[in-house]
């Protein structure tokens, strides 16, 4: 399959600064995430957060999807991509053209990971994210499955349908479903660290160091004085 020139292959021209987190659920993202805006928004510069799976658009299809437990891999795919590109084009590419830090947790590397470890074909899923704008920063929160599924554990008491790929059918246990999909949807992001600059930070040190380690790399893009301050 022919794949166009993808935005995500060369560097956007905006003022504004996108910074995307990534990782397996359980891995600590949306804390860094979360973090990390309170931060910025301390060095009293504008910032927007944006997060996966939160377009209006197609929410309520893809929560009825869920519930009922009837979304095929491709399915998944294109409600996934239909939600991005509404949120690209009104929630990330305006506050950029604005001067502002995007925060993204989740971008179009997510669907490259999960996507491709439900089988959908690489070449389809780039084109179908060929317009979404290079990152300045994108950031990979590498974990075990093991430890992120003791996290989630922890936190509540049941684990989700497709976060566990039960829909891959690769197992009855919900917990070793777990464990499988996402040891592949890791794989995914492996292959794509290098290939797309995605800087791994190891999920299992304290909160405090990963975010010491975001804003250290988050100051030098923008030009700031950062001493690893207290996160």
């Amino acid at each position: 399959m022919a794949i166009p020139v993808s935005n995500l292959l060369r560097p956007h021209d905006f003022p504004g600064l996108l910074v995307v987190v990534e990782g397996i659920d359980g891995s600590g993202k949306t804390t860094q995430a979360q973090l990390l805006r309170r931060w910025i928004e301390s060095r009293a510069h504008p910032v927007f957060f944006t997060e996966w799976n939160s377009s209006a658009l197609v929410k309520k299809a893809t929560r009825t999807g869920k519930r009922k437990a009837i979304l095929t891999p491709m399915t998944f795919c294109l409600l996934h991509a239909t939600d991005f590109a509404d949120r690209h084009m009104y929630k990330i590419v305006p506050p950029l053209k604005a001067g502002m830090a995007v925060v993204a947790d989740r971008y179009a590397y997510t669907a490259f990971a999960r996507d491709g470890a439900r089988g959908v074909h690489p070449d389809w899923v780039r084109n179908a994210y060929s317009f979404a704008v290079r990152p300045d920063i994108a950031l990979y929160f590498r974990v075990t499955p093991e430890l992120a599924l003791t996290r989630l554990r922890a936190s509540r008491a049941k684990l989700k349908y497709y976060e566990a790929g039960m829909d891959m059918r690769l197992t009855h246990d919900v917990d070793e479903s777990f464990l499988k999909f996402q040891g592949r949807v890791i794989a995914e992001y492996d292959r794509m660290a290098e290939q797309e600059s995605l800087l791994v930070i190891d999920a299992s040190r304290p909160i405090a160091e990963q975010q010491k380690l975001v804003r250290g790399i988050v100051a030098k893009k923008l030009g700031w004085a950062y001493r690893g301050e207290e996160a």
